[in-house]
């Protein structure tokens, strides 16, 4: 018997103790979340930590071991084949049929789905995916091509939602853009995309809201700005002549002097503090800019999990 999760009326997905243990293992435990329509919210955390778990939980391909979530309203126990036939799914590590051509394997995909490919013509040029690329037989394709297949697959029927795990593995950094791209017109369009990744600029780029998940508990669900604000920077300083004792400043750590020069860890916001440090005397000043992977590492300090994240 399963409890209705606690949602708002726009929410695209909604999760409520949603628990998933594989024997022993807790691959998910009491996960609570919601996903707006609009958003493209991003699910961020190291290879193992329960993203791809949850992706497949809600698409109804693993059942959980307790907890409830709807996606698009639809109860994932009792409505998963709606969900899927209303949703692109782009798998992590997708395979293909090496037999078909690339055209083939989209044609093949789009009748399952049984929804036209209205959008696969622009989504393949954007992705730089011609004719006579899409003519070639699968087994000839790199790992980018056959990731770019994936990518259009999952968008090329124009679905309400699209859930994304893992889309730039194997994309060069110039497709890298035009995925972001991609991702950016679907936000103006109202499309909702929920986006696991543990590349973290990506994440940072693209992405409204973030959940940060670790060893399948919840440890974060903000608004990418709110978590950004809250970061540590690092801040360098070069006086004309002997560094000045800014110890009394609000939010200055981890002050180092070195003669003329001062490093130093800023909390909180830039603007009080540049007025604080004004002075004729202050020859150079740089701040480095707050990262999504400070954010990230803090909610993963002392775990050696943090190493598999990438910046």
């Amino acid at each position: 018997m399963h409890s209705a999760p606690v949602s708002t009326p726009e929410a695209v997905i909604a999760t409520q103790a949603l628990t998933k243990h594989y024997g022993k293992v807790q691959a998910l435990v009491d996960l609570t979340l919601d996903v707006r329509a609009g958003e493209i919210f991003g699910f961020l955390g190291p290879n193992g930590s329960g993203k791809s778990t949850l992706i497949r939980t809600l698409l109804g391909f693993l059942h959980p071991t307790a907890g409830s979530a709807t996606v698009l309203g639809l109860d994932i126990a009792a409505d998963s084949v709606q969900i899927r036939a209303r949703t692109g799914y782009l798998p992590g590590g997708i395979v293909l049929y090496d037999s078909l051509s690339g055209a083939g394997v989209l044609d093949f995909l789009s009748d399952l789905q049984d929804s036209p490919p209205v959008r696969r013509e622009e989504l393949c040029e954007k992705l730089q995916m011609p004719p006579s690329v899409l003519r070639r037989k699968v087994r000839d394709y790199s790992r980018g091509m056959r990731q770019k297949i994936g990518v259009i697959q999952a968008l090329q029927h124009d679905p309400e939602l699209a859930i994304l795990d893992e889309p730039t593995e194997g994309l060069d950094p110039l497709m890298q853009q035009a995925f972001y791209g991609i991702m950016d017109e679907l936000r103006a369009q109202g499309r909702t995309v929920f986006f696991s990744s543990h590349v973290l600029s990506e994440v940072e780029r693209i992405c409204d809201r973030v959940a940060i998940i670790r060893a399948g508990q919840l440890m974060a669900l903000q608004h990418v700005s709110e978590l950004l604000d809250r970061r540590k920077r690092k801040v360098e300083l070069r006086w004309r002549g002997t560094a000045p004792d800014l110890s009394t400043i609000p939010g200055l750590a981890d002050v180092v002097v070195n003669g003329d020069r001062m490093r130093a860890t800023l909390l909180g916001e830039v603007a009080p503090f540049v007025r604080a440090i004004a002075s004729p005397s202050l020859e150079d000043l740089t701040i480095e800019p707050a990262r999504l992977e400070e954010a990230f590492l803090e909610y993963y300090a002392g775990d050696d999990a943090s190493e598999e994240v990438r910046g």
